[in-house]
């Protein structure tokens, strides 16, 4: 697999990363001998770059990442988060803090937890309207100072947000939701970041697996603690009209002799040209035979008549991808 560089000045990584959220965190029960195993068979396949958050699992995820990482330490860019918190006791209900004794107190943490000297990308997870984001990026760049954190990135934020950051400190990398299923960031962040030598990291590339074909009705095929039963476009009549659009990705898959997953990759990975722009989506799985799967979407290129024939599927879609969606970009843009 190839690589690219995040930004200018950005750390080398290969084409396509690693979303470890769902090894320990949100989507269900986990094998964590087969999550273990398809993080060193990601390695194995040139994957670098390694994407967690400290609220996936209160912490439970970069320790679970730990020995891994330790282990490879020269050889992974580490990503990490801060900003989001989720009460135990009440699952729905979501804590945002951008405030710089927050953020210096989250940093140690991650990496007491993660067992390393510095985090390679670090990012804010999610946007604190209440704190000026300069205010946020100046703390965040004093990190980068002390020698804790290599990168900033910024996860769901608007276009103006992400300007005024980089006025304070150089952002080497955007992190929000992109595939097939949701472009609202082509409108006006993804053109910001291409204009400003900002790379993009784009999250659920695969639709939390919905483009797979994997599930149609969260509701009943998903289980009791999978997050996705709480997505408006996984339930009810919107799943079903959802699962109808999938006919253009099976009918594009058939003719590269491809699964789905790896055509809604390929599509992602193709918007670098389209957009110019690095772009390096974070597609989850927790087995070894998933990951050799995307992967190979790496090496798909679709024509122009393919671009063309996956074009509207996105502007059919029926209903949000987040039940609130003031957490994201296009709920402030």
């Amino acid at each position: 697999m190839g690589t690219v560089a995040l930004s200018a000045g950005g750390p080398e990584v290969g084409v396509q990363g690693l979303g470890c959220m769902g090894m320990s965190f949100a989507y269900g029960p986990t094998d964590t001998d087969a999550a273990r195993a398809t993080l060193s068979r990601a390695l194995d396949l040139g994957v670098t770059f390694f994407d967690t958050a400290d609220v996936y699992g209160a912490g439970e995820n970069e320790q679970f990442l730990a020995p891994f990482f330790q282990a490879h330490r020269d050889e992974i860019t580490i990503a990490t988060k801060f900003a989001l918190g989720i009460d135990p006791n009440q699952p729905g209900v979501r804590t945002i803090r951008n405030d710089a004794p927050y953020i210096r107190e989250s940093v140690d943490a991650s990496l007491r937890r993660l067992g390393v000297e510095h985090i390679d990308v670090y990012y804010m997870h999610r946007r604190d309207t209440s704190v000026p984001i300069e205010e946020t990026v100046g703390t965040m760049a004093e990190l980068v100072s002390a020698g804790k954190v290599g990168h900033l990135g910024l996860s769901e934020v608007t276009a103006a947000e992400l300007r005024a950051a980089h006025a304070v400190h150089p952002i080497t990398v955007v992190q929000s939701e992109w595939s097939l299923f949701s472009r609202d960031v082509e409108a006006s962040v993804v053109p910001a970041a291409a204009a400003l030598g900002v790379g993009f990291v784009p999250y659920s590339p695969l639709g939390r697996g919905f483009l797979t074909g994997s599930f149609v009705q969260a509701e009943s095929e998903l289980t009791d603690d999978d997050f996705r039963r709480s997505q408006p476009r996984f339930t009810g009549d919107n799943a079903a009209a959802n699962a109808a659009l999938l006919e253009p990705l099976r009918t594009v898959a058939a003719a590269h002799g491809a699964s789905p997953a790896q055509i809604a990759l390929a599509w992602v990975q193709q918007q670098a040209e389209v957009h110019r722009l690095p772009v390096v989506p974070i597609p989850g799985t927790r087995k070894p035979t998933r990951v050799e799967e995307n992967t190979a979407a790496t090496r798909i290129h679709l024509t122009e008549a393919e671009l063309a024939l996956l074009e509207p599927i996105a502007g059919k879609v029926a209903g949000d991808r987040y039940a609130d969606m003031s957490f994201t970009s296009a709920g402030r843009d």
